[in-house]
């Protein structure tokens, strides 16, 4: 069951409460751009392989250890985005909705600047149809990769909030 009437975790006040102000690690850009760090990081040394398996013409062969990594990503983007949530929560800042999503999904930001890395340090393309592709499908890839981890972010702060703000007895 979802929506207000699903568990107390949604349950609303007519007046929002007041979020008292935060300290600079606990406003809305700087908790996003570092809630992408941890997984990025996680996946940094396979980014290096399948970009040269897509780019520089190198044959990835190592699937299994790219499933490994990608459930490492998984666990991360849950776990760092759970523990940020959790400490906007005992900040008394309840608007965790966007910012879960986003915090984890941010990591695709960090992405994009490897390629960028990629592409100025280590291929040797010239001409600007080769940038435009290199650009254009990396941007899709990091599109879906924002997709993914924010998804992933945002459902487990889904379950955390509701499993933590179930067990809270209300009078």
């Amino acid at each position: 069951k979802f929506g207000p009437d699903a568990n107390p975790a949604f349950s609303k006040n007519q007046i929002p409460r007041h979020i008292p102000p935060q300290s600079f690690y606990s406003k809305e850009i700087p908790g996003i751009l570092m809630g992408g760090v941890l997984p990025v990081g996680s996946v940094f040394i396979q980014l290096y392989f399948i970009f040269t398996s897509i780019w520089a013409h190198q044959i990835y062969y190592m699937f299994w250890f790219l499933f490994v990594v990608f459930i490492i990503l998984v666990i991360t983007c849950a776990e760092t985005t759970i523990l940020l949530c959790y400490f906007h929560l005992c900040s008394e800042d309840y608007h965790w909705w966007w910012r879960s999503f986003l915090s984890s999904g941010s990591s695709a930001l960090y992405f994009f600047l490897y390629a960028v890395y990629f592409y100025a340090e280590r291929l040797q393309m010239e001409g600007a149809a080769s940038l435009f592709i290199f650009f254009g499908y990396t941007l899709i890839m990091a599109i879906y990769f924002f997709l993914l981890t924010g998804f992933v972010g945002f459902i487990s702060c889904y379950f955390f909030v509701n499993k933590i703000y179930s067990v809270v007895k209300t009078d």
